[in-house]
């Protein structure tokens, strides 16, 4: 018989792409959610997962078993939510792309928690496919994050930005108008490990013959903010990304971009809650992040309803 934490277990490692990270979500050791997969994989007879040194890929059987996971975890959280719905309070479950500066993220949230009395938010913090997958399976009403062209689900645009250098303001580069790569060629660099062009960052130093000394890697965006501030090397960022002590720059040649926005849950919401991500919608774009930077205005579309 399969157990309800079997499927969460299972879903963390397809989210994290680890067993390790997979572990840290679940709040559990390694060594025991490799035994829940185990017992998984024994109770429906076959191999999910295939691992090598550093990765772990999903079999065929383990691919097709993804969206029945999803699926019946859904159903639970439907169930839940109905037993919880007569005596909860106001309930906003909106997943945040962990790459958005945080003063971005607190400039679209504090109006509509100071306007809507008695609501509770429930953040979600991941990568783009972790946001997703928590949607598909119903645990997200609502994704701010990158739009993709093509996309399956309705999307509300917010705002566009670029992505530049960021150098620490005393630099002898800082008071430049913009930036030759070639000129970063023996500079120090801070990787922010999670950021979703970090290959098409590496592929263009690569294409300028530049190849610049990796002095740090970090997960945490505003950390690494803070030592291209003190001076430790310099990064690429998402432009909305500032601080006192560092200054943003165009580099020739670098025109990598994203757009920001909303991406509502497919799966079908009361008319409760559907009037409540209208409001937060229409609020938001009230107070988007300023747009002095590289941005520009956001897309006419309609409301979700």
């Amino acid at each position: 018989m399969i157990e309800l934490y079997q499927l969460k277990y299972f879903l963390a490692v397809v989210e994290t792409g680890s067993f390790t990270k997979a572990a840290e979500r679940a709040c559990v050791t390694q060594p025991t959610l490799s035994a829940g997969i185990k017992k998984l994989e024994t109770t429906l007879d076959t191999r999910l997962f295939d691992r090598s040194a550093r990765r772990v890929f999903l079999t065929e059987n383990g691919t097709r078993f993804v969206e029945r996971a999803k699926a019946v975890l859904h159903q639970l959280n439907l169930a839940e939510a109905a037993m919880k719905s007569d005596n909860s309070p106001k309930l906003l479950r909106l997943g945040i792309l962990l790459t958005i500066a945080s003063r971005v993220v607190q400039q679209i949230l504090q109006p509509f928690q100071r306007g809507e009395p008695g609501l509770v938010t429930e953040l979600f913090e991941g990568s783009e496919q972790e946001i997703l997958n928590r949607m598909d399976e119903g645990r997200i009403d609502l994704a701010l994050t990158i739009l993709r062209p093509g996309a399956k689900n309705h999307v509300i645009s917010l705002y566009h930005e670029s992505y530049s250098l960021a150098i620490a303001s005393h630099h002898p580069l800082a008071g430049k108008p913009s930036i030759d790569p070639t000129a970063l060629a023996n500079e120090p660099t801070i990787v922010r490990s999670r950021c979703e062009v970090l290959s098409e960052t590496s592929r263009f130093f690569t294409d300028h013959n530049v190849r610049p000394r990796l002095v740090y890697r970090t997960a945490q965006d505003e950390r690494a903010l803070a030592m291209v501030a003190a001076g430790i090397g310099f990064t690429t960022m998402p432009d909305h990304y500032r601080m006192d002590g560092v200054t943003r720059l165009p580099m020739d040649g670098y025109d990598l971009s994203r757009e920001i926005g909303f991406i509502p849950s497919a799966h079908h919401l009361d008319p409760e809650k559907s009037a409540l991500l209208d409001r937060f919608i229409t609020l938001s774009r009230n107070h988007l992040p300023d747009r002095a930077y590289k941005g520009s205005k956001p897309k006419k579309m309609p409301l979700y309803t």
